[in-house]
């Protein structure tokens, strides 16, 4: 069962040749703009396993002299400390030679807390034959008057074992490694700084909540890290890929401090296409080498170039893709005209108000097709909220144009519902009780005893119980079903699918399994869709969008030999953490006024999400506003473009099973 397929998207997208040349020659074309060694990997997996290797390898070449090796805590290495175990495991691997550094630590920690050293325990250091004494972490409980001193310690410490031999670091996503925020000086040392607030947005998977997160740390300066012999930076996925360009291709500033990595002599970048994707050989590879023009790399090309010299599509002049790297299209099609005809119908065959496909009509120009009609459609949503969210627009035209539309939520969304909310409901659930029920005992107990723990005994970082993880995810549902029913759908098609990764009652989720894949593959053997819309969102920050969208696509797999698939077309949404690329989409559907302001209202059905939602992300604006902002935006750069000017547009990605 291939359960990573969603890492598999952007392989249509880019040819192997951009991030896997044949040779030193045409590397050396195409990392022209990279200013530090960058390795691309079709997969976060695939490049753990060479990571790991690496590590191994340089751990054995010391013949059982001691390796120092700086690691940090985080959701990027989990793979490879995973890999590393594998191989202590097997015996291939012993680290009983090896001296491991923890690059930081949140201040000030209480014994029962979560920290950064905790999670390296959970995740590798419990698990392979390290020494106890050769483990070193800063102290996130030492006296804040001991701490100067002691930062000088650790940094005498690690000049005593013979420096770092191979430092292991991630990528944050304001380009932060360890915890050198921006401002960070070249010349600091190991130190005491205040954590900004992305900094404890990406600790909430460490802690479970924004506010468990300390509110500092101790970490290694930039001055310790670049003192390294050999440093790895490491970075997975789409939400990554501006820091990633800002690293390798921008230049060394102290507002993106890992951006000093240009300047050591032996550090490298690794990556997965996701996060590869807006380095100029992935993204503008006509600037680089000479290129194998298919029609979506063509419309890609002609998009930036409408930005650059700011004109639209039928605008473009012969010059202008001369001036600007393109003369291959010119060769390949005779003139700009010609190009510009071929990309401004390319751009507006993508646009329908049909996203089911419209009946009796020619659809040969059409991304939908018109037959079957009506159509059986799922639209899955990962959490109780993103089907509107995302395409709340072309969820309601789906059902005013008569298809069979179904739902399928598929997490609970539990962990997202702030604990007033339950005290309301809980509260009006007991008035209910005593006017209908009063001799029930056992539900006055059991209110009683909900609001007891979530008024006065909770602690942070306690855990909700089952009760109350219970009535968050029923407040979750009753609020997706009415969002539902605001659209016109038939609620009994609404369907939660509760799959078993997300119920820890944590913000970290357990892996994905043939457990959650199997209950997706019954779900839509169930329905037997002719079109489905899943959520491609992988900016989540959170990974539940990503998880989701593999389980479906693991469930896609496993069924591919079945006949009524093959007549089966899935589309895939985003909007609730980015939007397509303009160049990839390939449905694109208008709203109107009045179709924009019901779907704020469907939106806004989920009132548990407003304001006092904890999972808000790094966005500070709501997911309305999130959504409608991003829709309107869709439709200004179709109009910048030259096309007709809407109001808003959802669009869409069509997914073709591997």
């Amino acid at each position: 069962m291939r359960l990573n397929l969603s890492s598999q998207i952007v392989l249509d997208r880019v040819p192997q040749r951009y991030y896997r040349p044949e040779n030193e020659f045409e590397l050396s074309a195409l990392t022209r703009y990279e200013k530090v060694p960058t390795h691309i990997y079709e997969s976060s997996e695939e490049a753990s396993v060479q990571i790991a290797k690496d590590i191994a390898k340089k751990i054995k070449a010391k013949n059982g002299n001691h390796f120092v090796l700086g690691l940090p805590g985080g959701h990027s290495p989990q793979s490879i400390y995973q890999e590393l175990i594998r191989l202590c495991e097997e015996n291939v691997l012993s680290f009983k030679n090896v001296i491991i550094f923890n690059i930081y630590e949140f201040y000030p920690l209480i014994p029962e807390s979560d920290s950064n050293l905790r999670l390296l325990r959970e995740s590798l250091l419990d698990y392979i034959d390290i020494k106890p004494e050769n483990i070193y972490s800063p102290d996130g409980s030492i006296p804040k008057e001991e701490i100067l001193n002691y930062c000088r310690e650790y940094e005498n410490k690690i000049q005593e074992v013979g420096g770092i031999d191979y430092l292991l670091l991630g990528l944050g996503r304001s380009g932060n490694i360890g915890i050198n925020i921006a401002g960070s000086s070249m010349n600091s040392q190991t130190r005491l700084v205040l954590l900004d607030v992305q900094s404890k947005k990406e600790a909430v998977n460490t802690f479970g909540s924004l506010d468990m997160v300390p509110p500092s740390a101790v970490t290694m300066g930039i001055s310790t890290i670049m003192k390294a012999k050999e440093i790895a930076l490491i970075a997975w996925g789409e939400d990554k890929a501006k820091s990633v360009k800002d690293v390798v291709e921008g230049t060394i500033s102290d507002a993106i401090p890992a951006s000093c990595l240009q300047a050591h002599e032996n550090a490298k970048v690794h990556i997965d296409l996701n996060a590869a994707y807006e380095l100029t050989r992935i993204s503008y590879p006509w600037l680089v080498t000479s290129c194998d023009w298919t029609n979506k790399l063509i419309r890609r090309a002609i998009v930036w170039l409408c930005f650059k010299v700011d004109k639209p599509i039928l605008k473009l002049t012969n010059k202008d893709y001369q001036d600007n790297g393109l003369g291959e299209l010119l060769a390949l099609y005779g003139s700009a005209y010609n190009v510009n005809i071929k990309i401004f119908n390319d751009l507006q065959h993508t646009i329908t108000g049909w996203p089911g496909g419209k009946p009796d009509a020619d659809d040969s120009n059409r991304p939908e097709r018109a037959k079957p009609y009506p159509k059986r459609v799922v639209i899955f949503s990962p959490h109780p909220d993103d089907d509107v969210i995302s395409m709340g627009g072309t969820f309601r035209r789906l059902v005013d144009q008569k298809h069979d539309v179904h739902v399928a939520y598929q997490t609970s969304g539990n962990i997202a519902v702030g604990d007033e909310e339950v005290i309301r409901y809980v509260s009006l659930l007991e008035d209910v009780r005593q006017k209908y029920d009063a001799q029930n005992q056992v539900l006055k107990e059991k209110y009683a005893g909900i609001l007891q723990y979530l008024l006065h005994d909770k602690k942070e970082g306690d855990l909700d119980t089952a009760d109350i993880l219970f009535l968050k995810g029923h407040i979750r549902r009753q609020e997706a079903t009415t969002a539902c029913r605001y659209v016109g759908m038939d609620t009994n098609n609404v369907t939660f699918l509760d799959l078993p990764f997300y119920e820890t009652g944590r913000v970290k989720k357990n892996p994905i399994s043939e457990t959650d894949v199997e209950i997706v593959k019954k779900y839509i053997e169930s329905v037997r869709p002719h079109e489905v819309f899943v959520a491609g969102d992988l900016a989540d920050p959170h990974g539940t969008h990503k998880v989701c969208l593999d389980a479906i696509l693991a469930a896609v797999d496993e069924l591919k030999g079945a006949d009524w698939l093959k007549d089966c077309r899935f589309w895939m949404y985003r909007g609730a953490w980015a939007e397509w690329e303009i160049d990839h989409i390939e449905m694109a559907v208008p709203i109107s006024p009045e179709e924009l302001r019901s779907k704020r209202n469907a939106i806004l059905k989920h009132q548990s999400q407003m304001e006092s939602a904890p999972f808000l992300g790094n966005d500070e604006r709501l997911f309305w506003q999130r959504s409608e902002d991003r829709n309107k935006a869709t439709a200004e750069l179709y109009h910048h473009l030259g096309l007709a000017s809407y109001e808003a547009i959802e669009a869409f990605v069509e997914y073709h099973p591997l």
